[in-house]
């Protein structure tokens, strides 16, 4: 049976999370988002992929918006408003993207409180990928090449905003296991490992 599961993929900061998702989706041969999201949202809407870049995942961090939207969760029909922040501009028309991509068919989705954007949708299969610290420290180090000495602070800073981006957006906890379907340590199991149980753990849920 062909899967038609659509896998969303939220991740500590330097916990591979991303090549995770895009190895997935290269073994089952179906779409990848993750950065990719910003240049349809730029395309969709006329403004600077760049400008995007800036906002993508992160909270507005303004209180008296939130408050006068009633404070996210978000409305279920995705309709940016003139004015609006950048940010909230940018999570909506990635909401509406995901939605769209996850009724096209099977994909892989990182990050952008997937899980939550699509909660009302069959079969969806959560993930949430974690590490150890010194295993994330040194990925980033030799990754993106970070400085030594700033790694741990950046960890920090990195997580701290995607917590606060998912916590913004949804009313819920990032990192909750209450979210996730499944959630597993990458520097345990190694990448590949990390597909290999993505892959088994979702068609269990199918029941395939």
């Amino acid at each position: 049976m062909e899967s038609r599961t659509i896998y969303t993929i939220a991740r500590q900061y330097g916990s591979g999370g991303r090549e995770i998702g895009q190895k997935l989706a290269n073994e089952l041969n179906i779409p990848f988002y993750d950065k990719e999201l910003i240049a349809l949202a730029a395309k969709e809407c006329g403004i600077s992929e760049t400008v995007f870049e800036k906002a993508d995942e992160k909270a507005t961090g303004s209180l008296l918006y939130s408050l006068l939207m009633g404070s996210f969760p978000f409305a279920s029909t995705v309709s940016p408003i003139g004015g609006m922040p950048l940010n909230d501009m940018l999570f909506f028309i990635q909401a509406d993207i995901m939605k769209k991509a996850a009724k096209a068919g099977p994909c892989v989705i990182v990050g952008r409180c997937a899980d939550y954007v699509l909660k009302d949708m069959e079969h969806v299969f959560n993930v949430f990928i974690h590490a150890d610290k010194l295993s994330r420290m040194e990925r980033i180090v030799q990754e993106y090449h970070t400085d030594p000495g700033k790694a741990a602070d950046i960890l920090s800073k990195m997580d701290k905003q995607r917590a606060n981006y998912y916590n913004f957006y949804t009313n819920k906890k990032w990192g909750n296991l209450e979210n996730y379907h499944l959630t597993l340590d990458s520097s345990a199991t190694g990448i590949s490992g990390a597909v290999e149980l993505i892959r088994m753990a979702a068609a269990m849920k199918e029941g395939m």
